[in-house]
């Protein structure tokens, strides 16, 4: 972007100190002409005689107003020159070294700018105005670095997770060409598989990216209802499982957007049914609010999990066990990544702990919903 030139922060601190120091000897000129030489009289001025060595009387000299000015003035002039100077000078060089700190911030964001995210200021001395800032501005190329790492890596892995349902898609369409007398229905359902779980990986990109600009509208949102219709919509998938559903609690209110926090809910009972007991298992659903926090827990049975796992359970791509599910309710492995990110952009807090019997307890708190008239959310009939 092209900017005109202009002075530089340098040279114009210089030219304000020298400019103060000088502004200051006038001031002083001014006091003296205005407090003293004018109570100076002008003309001759006659004294009381003294006598010399002969007797004779010898008037002293008495300087009158005129008389010094001048002698005052041409050394005020030089006095003021010699202040110009110094001023010039040493503004240069005090501005230098107050600029110093804020020069090694502009080299850092220059290194930034040209994709250097490692490279931190480290700002020695007191905490002053410049160290807050270089303070400030290494904990922002932090954040920054951790984000694009962040980033490139989501996309690394959601580019290897896309391709492997297209390279499985162009397969089946291969075989199909080369080997017309192949069973054409059993690659239509593979395809119709694969498809599903590709557009199914596409929507939950989406929906993590929609989460994390946090382009939604807030409205007020009851957990307890939320909870109610995700367990009602799983419910048919806990029954084929045979898995016991249970949902318990109280009206939770928080704000945010329904449907977003409604996904919420929906992933974590689906984890903790997909990932259960192969049969007999139990997940509970409990709501309440605790210290101005609605609180959501979702806790189910199943295999122990390790603690160096549960930290890596909410980045993408990334799931609790290994084996591979086939059925329509196959994982992307987004589900605890959605809902972390969904839940940090509603200011909340996501805690994962395993359960000492096997399982995993999630809990999630959102800030409870100020309480204020405005219409909110009916209650689901029999609750």
């Amino acid at each position: 972007m092209y900017r005109r030139p202009g002075l530089s922060a340098r040279l114009k601190l210089t030219l304000s100190y020298a400019g103060f120091i000088m502004v200051a000897g006038a001031l002083l000129l001014a006091v003296v002409q205005l407090f003293l030489l004018r109570y100076v009289p002008d003309g001759v001025l006659n004294a009381r005689p003294e006598f010399g060595r002969r007797g004779q009387p010898s008037p002293p000299f008495i300087p009158n107003q005129t008389d010094l000015r001048e002698a005052f003035v041409p050394r005020a002039f030089t006095a003021m020159g010699f202040l110009l100077v110094l001023g010039l000078l040493g503004g240069w060089i005090l501005a230098g070294r107050m600029l110093a700190p804020l020069t090694r911030i502009t080299d850092a964001a220059r290194m930034a700018a040209n994709g250097s995210l490692s490279h931190r200021i480290h700002m020695p001395g007191p905490g002053d105005e410049f160290r807050e800032l270089a303070d400030v501005f290494d904990t922002m190329l932090q954040q920054l670095e951790s984000h694009v790492a962040e980033q490139q890596r989501f996309a690394a892995n959601a580019s290897h997770e896309l391709r492997t349902p297209l390279a499985i898609s162009r397969t089946l369409l291969d075989v199909a060409r080369s080997d017309p007398t192949r069973d054409h229905g059993e690659i239509f359902e593979r395809l119709h598989t694969v498809n599903t779980r590709a557009i199914d990986l596409t929507e939950a990109l989406l929906l993590l990216s929609r989460a994390d600009r946090q382009s939604f509208a807030r409205e007020p949102v009851d957990l307890s209802l939320a909870a109610e219709e995700a367990a009602e919509t799983l419910l048919p998938l806990a029954e084929q499982r045979r898995i016991t559903l249970e949902v318990t609690g109280e009206r939770a209110q928080t704000v945010g957007s329904a449907e977003l926090i409604l996904r919420v809910v929906t992933n974590l009972v689906q984890n903790a049914i997909v990932h259960n007991l192969p049969t007999g298992g139990t997940v509970r659903v409990h709501t309440e609010s605790h210290h101005h926090m609605s609180v959501l827990r979702v806790e189910n049975t199943g295999p122990p999990l390790p603690a160096e796992l549960i930290p890596i359970l909410t980045e993408p791509f990334q799931r609790g066990t290994e084996r591979i599910r086939t059925d329509e309710h196959a994982g992307v492995g987004l589900g605890l990544a959605i809902v972390h990110s969904i839940v940090r952009a509603h200011n909340g807090i996501l805690d994962l702990a395993p359960r000492p019997t096997g399982g995993l307890v999630a809990t999630i708190r959102f800030p409870h919903a100020p309480k204020h008239p405005g219409p909110t959310t009916a209650r689901a009939p029999g609750r």
